[in-house]
This record gives C-alpha cells, structure tokens and sequence, in this order.
C-alpha cells in the first residue's frame, strides 16, 4: 500500500531482535513500540498532549467498545477517530474479536459471525468480518485489526484447530472487504495468527496468513492465563515462520518483563491496558519492580517514585506526596501514577531500542532483570 511502508533498519547482532520503522499517514512509528490503550477514544486519565510529551508514537482504540457507545456513525460525523479525540499520531484499533468472545454465555459464534448481548444494556447486537471492517473504516484508523476467533487456556487440539481454521477465513473475508474498493488504502490491515498453545498450528496459521500478503501481523490469543514460559515458547516456535519484512505485534501484552522477552524474540508491537489499571490502584512500575504507593512505609518517604525517572511525576512530587492523594481520593494521585507508568513503559523501549542499535540487548536483559524484582510488591 503507497501510505504504509516498514523498514528493518538494524539487527542487534548479539540477539537478533530488530529496530524498524512503520511509515503510517499520520506519522512514524519506531519499533520495537509499546502502544498505550485508548479502549474507548482516551488512554485514562490522560490527555493527548501528555501522551505526547511521555514519548507515544502511536495508541489502541477498541472497536467493540466504541461501536456500542459512542457508535461509529458519530465519529465518522466527527471525521474519524484523530479529530474525534483530538490525537494528531497513529491509531490502532482492534477488531473487537477479543471483547466479543470474552462475553461467554452472552454470545454465539456461527460461520457469518457472532451475535452477543452487549454489556452495557443488554441488546442484541451482530459483528461478522465484513462489519468489523465497516466499523474500523468509519473509525479511520492508521492500523485496522482482521476479525479473529479467540480461545481460552487451556483448550484442546481440536477447538484450538477449529477457532483456528475460522480465523483464516474470516481473514480472507475481513481482507477482500477492505480491498473492494480501494477507498481504504489510507488504513492498513493486519491478520492475526492463533492457534492457541499449539505449535504446529501456530506455525500452520503463520503460513496461512503469510500468503494472504497482510501488511502486518498481530500474534493473538497469548498472555490469556498461560505461564509465561509457554507464550514465550510459542513465540520461539512461531517467529521463525513469520514474515520477516512486516510488523509482528502481540496482542494485549505489556508488563515491563514481557516487553524485554518479547523484543528478545522478535516482536515489533505491544499493547495492554495494565500500565493505566494498575496506576488508578495506587501501583507504579520502577527500575526494582512494581511500587504499592498507598503502602503506609511510604507516608514519609520524599524521593520520587522512581529516582531513575524523567516523568513530570518523578520530577516534580514524592512518594509522600503521591500517596497522600490516593489515600484522600483525589484524583490527580491516579493520574500522576498513569503518567509515570505510561513513561516507564514508553522509556523502557527507548532503551532497547537503543541497545539494539548497540548490538547489547542480551546484555540490557540481564542488567534489567538483575534490578527488577518481578516476585514482589514492596
């Protein structure tokens, strides 16, 4: 497509991982990228000039949630989800496939698509491929998401192989919707590969999608409950069967050990919904592990909440500070914790990428993981 372009520019010799550039209409996009999640038109408690002042290329909006309230009519009225929310950057916009099927019991899923209950009042609602795809285009986002068949941890072969094989022909539905007309080139499509926890179907679905010639590719139906060792075991059986010269991003996954793993093996994209969810509950990410703000040991402790930060949060107020606007209810406590873990995340990508460009990211590994306790609050 003449508005997406991405370009490997450096493979770290020491590891493998790879620095790329995603050329999008609405800018640039640096990978390895962590994307910040905007579920319904806002990353919480954020504005868009803060997002941009921490680093975020590019966010996530969700299409379940935004086709139920505030629907896609009024922001293709608003002309599209940028102008709507006043973000001049990328967005990504996922397809609702996974929303959808977390709605067990209130959903079924057949051939054409899936008819659910929506969570909001209780209506009937219809999404196939085709109406994921009008849904997204109303929304005008940078990168579109195909319509996908989750399945939970654990399933069997046989389910996983048949949410699977759904997949790849909602897929091809989702991508000669798009195609029809070619009034869409300004929105990429991405596939989605699944295949559960599988890895002859991983590498099955790899292949299939591979030949449909998406411009991307989500990794999907990973980080639902499994042990970590095991989506970083598909993620090592998977990569090698992967197109190398597109963008590979796993879906819904971004704590800070994730992240480094995730590079280590190849991912170009992340986003999840933790950084902002932990924050408004008083938790914050540091160079040491994560952070209980609320904790009472912190009542008069005047450092910052992580003394390697450059955060406006870290900069300007302490642990003291912060924690007393938690336990008074005030509201800017979770927004000064949403600010930081959001920078965290976006600077901790920084520096792999940086190391990367070092060739040194197994190195920046061990030094992470020598600091970071993964165990334990404190």
């Amino acid at each position: 497509m003449p508005n997406f372009n991405f370009t490997v520019t450096k493979t770290c010799k020491q590891t493998g991982a790879r620095l790329g550039v995603l050329h999008t209409p609405h800018g640039d996009i640096h990978t390895p990228v962590y994307m910040p999640v905007g579920t319904a038109a806002t990353v919480k408690a954020m504005t868009p000039r803060e997002l941009i002042e921490i680093g975020a290329e590019i966010i996530l909006s969700n299409t379940y949630h935004l086709h139920l309230r505030p629907g896609e009519a009024l922001i293709r009225e608003a002309g599209g989800l940028h102008p709507f929310m006043a973000w001049p950057r990328p967005i990504l916009t996922d397809s609702g496939g996974f929303q959808v099927f977390s709605l067990s019991g209130i959903r079924k899923i057949k051939e054409e698509g899936v008819t659910f209950q929506s969570h909001l009042d209780g209506s009937r609602r219809f999404i196939s491929p085709e109406v994921s795809m009008d849904i997204q285009h109303a929304l005008g986002s940078d990168i579109m998401m195909a319509f996908d068949v989750c399945t939970a941890y654990p399933c069997d072969h046989d389910t996983a192989r048949d949410a699977m094989e759904r997949t790849h022909r909602w897929a091809a539905r989702c991508k000669a919707h798009h195609d029809q007309d070619g009034t869409h080139d300004h929105q990429a499509l991405f596939g989605i590969v699944q295949g559960a926890f599988f890895e002859d179907l991983r590498i099955e679905s790899a292949k299939v999608l591979s030949d449909m010639d998406f411009i991307g590719y989500g990794i999907g139906g990973l980080s639902v409950g499994e042990p970590k060792p095991i989506m970083y075991g598909m993620l090592e059986a998977l990569m090698p069967h992967m197109p190398q010269t597109k963008p590979r991003y796993l879906m819904g996954v971004g704590s800070p050990d994730c992240l480094v793993e995730g590079v280590l093996r190849g991912v170009d994209m992340f986003d999840c919904v933790l950084a902002t969810r932990i924050a408004r509950n008083g938790t914050v990410f540091t160079t040491n592990g994560r952070l209980v703000i609320k904790n009472a040991t912190y009542a008069h402790d005047f450092r910052p909440m992580d003394e390697t930060c450059d955060c406006y949060a870290c900069q300007n107020f302490s642990r003291a500070y912060i924690r007393h606007l938690f336990k008074a209810g005030e509201i800017t406590g979770a927004r000064l914790a949403s600010i930081h873990n959001l920078r965290f995340l976006l600077r901790l990508m920084e520096q792999v990428r940086t190391a990367i460009a070092q060739d040194r990211l197994g190195d920046f590994r061990n030094e992470f993981f020598a600091r970071y306790d993964m165990t334990r609050n404190f």
